[in-house]
């Protein structure tokens, strides 16, 4: 029951941790902990992904939302759904996940912001940081929050 063992796990707050893809076994652990809802931002191709996933995940008592963002074309519409979604479960403990963190990670530097717990500079240090945003992803870093 070790949440800390899930591939690239990271305690944001006290009400929300972010990981890469957690195993069947640690969406139980997951709900063990308190968390009352799974977001995950995978695609349904992605590396580990689960074909049954939403149902895993609900058995646990957990609520299941799930944005596909492309690694290669995260969109703004993507950030905005995301925000919102987190928005609506701020009352919760929720858990954010995606294949390794990556993509999480992003959508976390703009959540954190957004809600104003982090100026950009304390954001960026949420960053996973074993890795190395492309092109792609710094320009998704980049969007203005406002233009959402």
């Amino acid at each position: 029951m070790n949440i800390e063992a899930i591939t690239h796990y990271v305690q944001l707050s006290e009400k929300i941790a972010t990981s890469g893809q957690p195993t069947e076994r640690q969406f139980g652990d997951i709900a063990r902990h308190g968390y009352k809802a799974v977001i995950n931002l995978a695609m349904p191709d992605s590396a580990g992904a689960m074909d049954n996933e939403s149902a895993i995940v609900t058995a646990h008592g957990l609520s299941y939302f799930h944005i596909p963002v492309p690694f290669d074309a995260p969109e703004k519409r993507h950030l905005a759904v995301f925000i919102k979604l987190m928005a609506a479960l701020e009352s919760e403990q929720v858990w954010v996940h995606c294949a390794k963190n990556y993509r999480v990670s992003a959508f976390m530097f703009h959540y954190q912001q957004w809600v104003g717990e982090l100026s950009a500079q304390e954001a960026q240090s949420i960053l996973y940081t074993g890795w190395r945003p492309d092109k792609v992803w710094q320009t998704f870093l980049a969007i203005d929050l406002n233009d959402i």
